[in-house]
């Protein structure tokens, strides 16, 4: 057992794991509480269909990263109508916890994801934050009648 803990040592001695602060900042247009949440985040990905093996190989890698950056799912589908087309998916608990991801990338996490990337030059990344609950106010159907 001392010999394998020695080992995982040295192996993971040349990884870079530094923040490399490389995504960018999510562009917001709604009012988002930081522990508003839910959060969604979607990467849509176009993989020529010669690729399609390579490409599943290297984004399953992501899972461990986007989990220890604080994702508790995570997922890959594939679209059944659109080959080619595939959405990474991953859910944080709060929109704070998102942010916080970005600072926790690691110039380790920045390579992998460079390969991957190179699968799709222009991935499309989307957040989607849970709408508040609440008391929703709904107007009548008709207007009420007055006398």
């Amino acid at each position: 057992m001392v010999v394998t803990w020695r080992w995982k040592l040295k192996a993971g001695a040349d990884v870079d794991l530094s923040p490399s602060m490389h995504w960018p900042t999510p562009i917001v247009s709604i009012d988002a509480e930081p522990d508003q949440g839910p959060v969604l985040i979607t990467v849509e990905y176009r993989i020529a269909p010669s690729h399609r093996e390579a490409f599943l190989s290297a984004v399953r890698h992501l899972s461990r990263q986007r989990r220890r950056d604080g994702a508790y799912q995570w997922g890959v589908f594939e679209d059944a109508a659109d080959p080619g087309r595939f959405v990474e998916t991953f859910k944080v608990a709060s929109w704070l916890e998102h942010l916080r991801q970005h600072e926790r990338v690691t110039n380790a996490d920045r390579v992998l994801q460079e390969q991957i990337r190179l699968f799709d030059a222009e991935p499309k990344v989307t957040h989607l934050i849970a709408a508040p609950h609440g008391h929703i106010k709904r107007q009548p159907a008709h207007p009420p009648q007055t006398s």
